[in-house]
């Protein structure tokens, strides 16, 4: 009777503190701990097997290392009835609708009996169905997420890596995922997105274009989830889905996929329909056979509708961001003297201090031939920018392409900052560059390039009235070249921070709201990214990401 009435409490408060656990593995610590504590176990352990291992490993345990028999182990968890040795106790674990662990405890000194085997039984059935009710809250939570994001102004791109990170944090693929969009008119899909988890590096592949056959039109069409393991011979369909035909369109075919560990072993294939038709393709692969399950199926079906809806978000998004670079175009001609004067403001704002001091020097005959020249450099800089903007905005009225040209990062900040120095200096600012000497060129032109730098460094430095520091860093990853400004100054407050890359928005008593409007038109036009983090009394950050020259004139998809 006692040990009933005790084996009642220890159940009661694991419920109570299960219903609290936000994640599996807070949920089985606790399970291990009141399990060890009421058997008064020597050891107890929580082992797992993962798709693609032939033995179980320790994922929890009590007291640090333990004696345990993995081999045994495994074979309980894969139902084969294993021999016990004495003083061990197991129990089932399951997760995503199948047997996925055990929880075992060791006590050599009092054998169990049947009623302990049956109390372990029901703790493992409590825990079991903890981890189901939080894996259940998060697919609501990534959905919820999503939703979110659905009504949020946000780019496409954006929504899609939203979508490749929810099924990421459900699936936990090791390999990578990747999302495809058919192309108006063109039996071919179009890498937009791709997450790889297995280098967390980033793909070099988006763009890439597949063309689709009749038999795997006819499949795609068909709008089901397809599963597939690479077998000894190739790729093979899950029961009932005899088709490799989608495997072997999507099989990761590139230049990275060299080695035994970064092959894909299974995939989900899951076509976007809607009733326009083939809208696109989402793809997610594991890096052993068997690894995905139809439950990761059953998940993906769930966000089949949220990759539709972001893949027609797409063609309007796209028409209508067409619509506002024009409307800002127009605009900005209509307008031209605003928009002039923001730029060349900051150019002349450099020399008109500088000759205010030649003309100093002049009167009190205090001239050196030496900082004549250095001054004159200055000036002849502050004018050639000039120029470059006056250039830049003849273009821009135009509608010239900024996709051509090669500019050097390097000297389009030495430009910039040669510009900003003197008002740098006398505001106490210092200005730290951390760009290696052998980084590639941007794809884009230098007058472009110089301009954003340029209007980049203006913003932090008014940001800054009482000194600070700002980091310029610069960095080649992955096809792309990245640079960061990054100041001490006062930040931008949250509300305001969804708005600042928006045209004539402005907090500044005499600003016009141009400065990043611009810098975002010529990093978009180059297929390149431009994000703003900040938050008041901290700083700002912004980062840039442009194509590097080499592979956006060589690099090309059939």
């Amino acid at each position: 009777m006692a040990w009933e009435l005790s084996a009642l409490k220890v159940l009661d408060r694991l419920g109570s503190q299960l219903r609290d656990a936000h994640e599996p593995e807070q949920a089985l610590r606790v399970g291990l701990r009141e399990t060890h504590d009421f058997f008064e176990a020597e050891q107890t352990c929580v082992a797992r097997l993962l798709p693609g291992r032939t033995l179980a490993d320790l994922l929890l345990t009590r007291p640090g290392d333990g004696d345990w028999d993995l081999d045994a182990l495994t074979r309980f968890i894969r139902h084969e009835r294993p021999p016990m040795r004495p003083g061990v106790l197991i129990g089932p674990l399951r997760r995503h609708g199948a047997a996925w662990g055990a929880l075992a405890v060791m006590r050599r000194h009092q054998p169990f009996g049947h009623e302990d085997g049956r109390l372990l039984v029901r703790i493992t059935l409590a825990l079991s169905s903890a981890i189901e009710r939080i894996d259940r809250d998060r697919i609501l939570g990534v959905r919820d997420r999503i939703d979110r994001k659905l009504m949020e102004e946000i780019l496409p791109k954006d929504l899609f890596y939203q979508i490749l990170d929810g099924l990421r944090s459900l699936t936990h693929y090791d390999h990578s995922s990747a999302l495809f969009i058919r192309e108006d008119g063109d039996g071919v899909l179009r890498l937009v997105a791709e997450q790889i988890a297995w280098t967390k590096a980033r793909s070099r592949r988006i763009g890439l274009r597949l063309p689709i056959s009749e038999a795997a039109a006819a499949w795609l069409h068909s709008g089901r989830v397809y599963g597939f393991n690479r077998g000894a011979t190739g790729w093979e369909g899950w029961k009932g889905q005899p088709v490799t035909t989608l495997a072997d369109l999507l099989d990761d075919n590139s230049d990275r996929a060299t080695g035994q560990n970064a092959r894909e072993g299974s995939m989900l294939c899951a076509p976007l329909v809607t009733r326009d038709g083939l809208v696109g393709v989402l793809k997610i692969a594991a890096l052993h056979p068997g690894q995905l399950t139809r439950y990761d199926a059953d998940l993906v079906e769930h966000f089949r509708s949220h990759a539709a809806i972001a893949i027609q978000n797409l063609h309007r998004t796209e028409s209508l961001r067409a619509r506002v670079l024009a409307a800002e175009r127009k605009h900005a001609m209509a307008d031209l003297a605003r928009s002039v004067s923001h730029d060349v403001n900051n150019a002349l704002g450099a020399m008109l201090p500088l000759v205010q001091q030649l003309q100093e020097d002049v009167r009190d005959g205090s001239l050196r031939p030496e900082v004549i020249s250095d001054d004159l450099e200055h000036l002849q800089k502050s004018l050639q920018v000039c120029r470059r903007i006056f250039g830049g905005m003849l273009s821009f009225a135009r509608g010239a392409a900024r996709r051509t040209g090669q500019a050097q990062v390097r000297r389009a900040i030495e430009t910039a900052s040669a510009i900003l120095k003197y008002g740098m200096g006398r505001s106490g600012i210092e200005l730290v560059v951390q760009v290696p000497d052998d980084l590639p060129q941007a794809a884009c032109s230098q007058s472009d390039l110089e301009q954003v730098v340029l209007n980049l460094l203006t913003n932090a430095r008014e940001a800054m009235p009482n000194g600070g520091r700002i980091t310029v860093e610069g960095r080649a990853v992955a096809g792309l070249v990245e640079l960061s400004v990054v100041d001490s100054g006062c930040g931008i407050p949250p509300q305001h921070l969804p708005r600042v890359l928006e045209p004539f928005f402005t907090t500044k008593p005499h600003g016009n709201g141009l400065g990043l409007s611009i810098c975002r038109s010529i990093i978009w036009e180059v297929d390149g990214s431009i994000e703003v983090r900040s938050s008041p009394g901290s700083g700002t950050r912004i980062d840039i990401a442009l194509p590097v020259a080499e592979t956006a004139s060589h690099l090309q998809y059939a």
